[in-house]
């Protein structure tokens, strides 16, 4: 194992949409934040990834018709079987493998008991997974508590919480080493079941909010800034998945 893998257990690694129509959702990423695509054939099988600055991010499953469209991030773990283990010991329910994907790892889908998915995974060898696309990872839930105890069973995170005023608290996860990896947050103004929101880089919030109304996605929550921490938004893409713009401050 190489030390740089070895070093990014517990966090968010790669991030995949998933429906049942990925071509457009290609079209949509491509255009708004001029993503540019490369399909590799693990095993065989075509699997289109995301492809900024040189470096693979994450990818566009086949799903089958009438498959919700959403995003899917993938934690890395040490083992994706016991991943799998600690998850249904938790409540949780498997929806995929554990599976291996030849020349790539060993990978499988849960749903914690509150209804949102998220991906174990276990990659093989020591490929490279890049950075700095996917910038932030936020569990949206109807019960932050048995998340945390959910999510620090199956990854060992533990949890901080931060006033940020009027009576709203935001949970930090944080993997070993005291190092954010992700947030969690109550259900609230946008009309949702729980599940994972991916914010997504962009040096202009505003005008990608924009320009993805153009592109038929529907902007949930309009551009706003919180203090000390950058600019961001919440979009729903034209295929119904959900994911956050942000800019840091600076």
């Amino acid at each position: 194992m190489s030390t740089e893998i070895g070093t990014r257990v517990g966090k968010f690694v790669w991030h995949e949409h998933v429906s049942a129509d990925p071509a457009s959702a290609q079209e949509f990423y491509g255009q708004l934040l001029g993503w540019e695509y490369e399909v590799v054939s693990p095993g065989g099988v075509d699997y289109t990834t995301i492809s900024s600055g040189g470096e693979m991010h994450g990818g566009f499953p086949p799903a089958a018709e009438g498959t919700p469209s959403h995003w899917v991030g993938n934690v890395r773990v040490e083992s994706a079987d016991e991943a799998v283990e600690r998850a249904k010991a938790g409540g949780g329910n498997v929806l995929v493998g554990p599976m291996d994907i030849p020349d790539v790892g060993r990978y499988a889908a849960v749903m914690d008991p509150q209804g949102a998915v998220v991906a174990a995974f276990q990659p093989t060898g020591e490929g490279q997974l890049g950075a700095g696309v996917f910038v932030w990872d936020e569990l949206v839930t109807s019960d932050v508590d048995a998340a945390r105890a959910f999510y620090g069973d199956v990854f060992g995170w533990t949890a901080s919480d931060s006033e940020m005023g009027e009576g709203f608290t935001y949970t930090i996860f944080k993997r070993s080493g005291d190092e954010d990896v992700a947030g969690a947050m109550p259900l609230g103004e946008i009309p949702a079941p729980p599940h994972w929101l991916p914010y997504l880089s962009t040096d202009d919030v505003d005008a990608s909010a924009a320009r993805a109304g153009e592109l038929g996605a529907t902007i949930l929550r309009e551009p706003w800034d919180i203090e000390g921490l950058g600019r961001l938004a919440i979009v729903e893409d034209p295929l119904g998945a959900v994911f956050g713009l942000f800019k840091p401050l600076g």
